[in-house]
């Protein structure tokens, strides 16, 4: 059985957590394959809402094995106290498994993230400070610690104090900040190794095995397609690959294992962070869909900066992810307009561009062109099946898919688990 890739389709938080939580009873396994706690992912499951940061969804679905891959990387203090939390509200967290590759965030990523960021001032990238980016710059400098090292003292010690010994010259000589105890971290994180060790796999191994088992395999990533590394809004960016390309590496799969990639596209446009937003909204329209939608960070808590559709930038998802089918979110915090401006290209100084323009520059002074398609004004959140939708919701929807260039699969009216419209199987 083939696995399936969900990627966000915008800048993330687009409701990908729902998706997961949608399929959950319907696959075996759920992976994480990238990022971090700099993430999170809402379900809503009857009257309980559950925010999760770094766990995948599938965790909440007794029947699936949820896996934290090679390509995520790991602050085990926000590990241990999610899966603290799920448990004291009865979830079971005992099959979870957790990838021996996987890079261990430390504290002075934290601690260079968080002073890296203040001392760039207006230039700040806006980064949640929780020390992603130093995490993934070590693994690429080949200094970084694994999940396996913990279980190696001489190993671990070694790393860190090599390590440390660089990390402290640029807190204290550069940053004018106190250096950090390397016993203390050590101790630490030799205190996880333990806590750790029952949920430590070769990972894909394991879903390799499945999948030639004939079992299906779930691959969600975390933010989204203009956040990635290299197809996304640099230097606007996270510091890893959500794309579907992404997930064959950051799950240890290959590309051939994977048939399908679901594209989450909300519908509207929401980002959070610094960086170029053709179709933001800084009147209050965009205050209407933030506080309509509920845009805050579910890990940080921020304000989301809110716009219409942008076309351009779901026609490029689709490209860039090969993407089959979309999850369209939060079509009912539309209900009420009279009308939708939908951004159909951009305008860069008197030239129009239907796709993304080839430079940074360029998308940084793209002003949106906008097609406005009929609103509704009826509350579809009772809604079960598309046909039940007004006219305007539906003509709506098909324009979407139309210009966004792959089906519609399945459409959310609200945040509860029964709130989607399935049009045809993501399984």
């Amino acid at each position: 059985m083939p696995a399936i890739t969900l990627v966000g389709a915008q800048w993330g938080d687009e409701g990908k957590g729902k998706a997961t939580d949608l399929v959950g009873n319907r696959v075996d396994y759920v992976v994480r394959y990238q990022g971090g706690n700099n993430a999170g992912h809402t379900v809503v499951i009857g009257d309980e809402k559950y925010a999760l940061h770094l766990l995948p969804s599938g965790i909440l679905s007794p029947d699936v094995v949820p896996v934290i891959a090679n390509g995520v990387v790991i602050d085990p203090g926000v590990l241990f106290e999610e899966l603290r939390g799920l448990r004291e509200r009865g979830v079971d967290t005992e099959n979870l498994l957790i990838s021996a590759n996987a890079h261990l965030i430390m504290p002075y990523h934290r601690a260079l993230d968080k002073v890296s960021e203040r001392f760039l001032g207006k230039g700040r990238i806006g980064t949640t400070g929780r020390g992603i980016g130093p995490t993934y710059a070590d693994k690429i400098s080949r200094v970084g610690v694994r999940v396996q090292d913990m279980f190696d003292p001489k190993i671990l010690r070694k790393k860190i104090e090599l390590t440390l010994n660089d990390k402290n010259q640029i807190l204290t000589k550069v940053f004018n900040r106190r250096g950090l105890d390397a016993e203390q971290i050590i101790d630490e994180y030799l205190g996880y190794a333990d806590m750790l060790r029952p949920y430590v796999a070769d990972t894909s191994l394991v879903l390799n095995q499945a999948l030639d088992e004939g079992k299906t395999v779930f691959l969600e990533g975390s933010q989204g397609t203009l956040l990635d590394i290299d197809h996304g809004t640099y230097p606007f960016v996270t510091s890893s690959s959500p794309t579907a390309g992404g997930a064959c590496a950051g799950a240890g799969l290959g590309p051939t294992r994977i048939s399908k990639v679901v594209g989450i596209l909300k519908s509207y446009t929401t980002r959070v962070g610094s960086g170029p937003f053709p179709t933001e909204l800084l009147d209050e329209s965009g205050e209407w869909l933030r506080q309509h939608g509920g845009e805050y960070g579910v890990t940080t808590g921020r304000n989301r900066r809110c716009g219409w559709f942008d076309a351009a930038i779901a026609r490029y998802a689709t490209r860039i992810n090969g993407i089959t089918d979309i999850f369209l979110t939060k079509l009912d915090v539309l209900s009420g307009l009279d009308r939708i401006p939908v951004c159909v290209g951009y305008n860069v100084e008197g030239v129009r561009h239907d796709e993304i323009p080839l430079t940074q520059t360029e998308f940084h002074h793209a002003t949106p062109i906008y097609e406005y398609l009929d609103g509704w004004d009826s509350d579809i959140s009772h809604v079960r099946s598309f046909e039940e939708l007004p006219k305007n919701a539906q003509a709506y929807v098909r324009t979407l898919e139309e210009m966004a260039g792959a089906p519609i699969s399945a459409v959310g009216v609200g945040p509860g688990r029964d709130q989607t419209l399935e049009l045809r199987s993501l399984v």
